[in-house]
């Protein structure tokens, strides 16, 4: 029973692999810096009440669930990055994609320790207010 559900998991895990181009740096980076902005999203919402996302500033399990959904969609548009290099035969379109959302995520983390009152050095807040008013 144990072998089988130890394949079984080695099998699943090696399709998901798979799917994403196989497992580096960059995509550890991306799942971390994923955790670490949910993490803070929560901590903003919960602990400190300053969520800009729900009406009161707390918790709502529809934002979390909505946040949830982003970030499954983010991944989907990692697998189909991938596809596009499998396609091209090349190997660059997942790795710049991957990066773009890590960056993404680094300043959602900056404004999420923001939110929680910790002193953000003025280039960095310069540097994402830039970065926001282009979006």
């Amino acid at each position: 029973m144990k072998n089988t559900f130890c394949t079984a998991l080695g099998i699943i895990g090696g399709y998901i692999a798979r799917l994403f181009g196989g497992w580096n740096a960059a995509l550890g980076a991306l799942i971390m810096c994923m955790a670490i902005d949910y993490a803070t999203g929560l901590i903003v919402a919960g602990v400190f009440h300053t969520s800009p996302k729900s009406p009161g500033g707390g918790l709502e399990s529809q934002v979390g669930w909505k946040g949830l959904a982003r970030k499954v969609v983010t991944l989907l548009i990692v697998v189909t990055a991938h596809e596009m290099d499998v396609l091209l035969d090349i190997q660059y379109i997942r790795d710049a994609v991957v990066i773009g959302f890590c960056a993404n995520e680094v300043i959602s983390i900056l404004e999420n320790a923001g939110l929680m009152g910790l002193p953000i050095p003025g280039v960095l807040r310069e540097a994402i207010d830039q970065l926001k008013r282009k979006e």
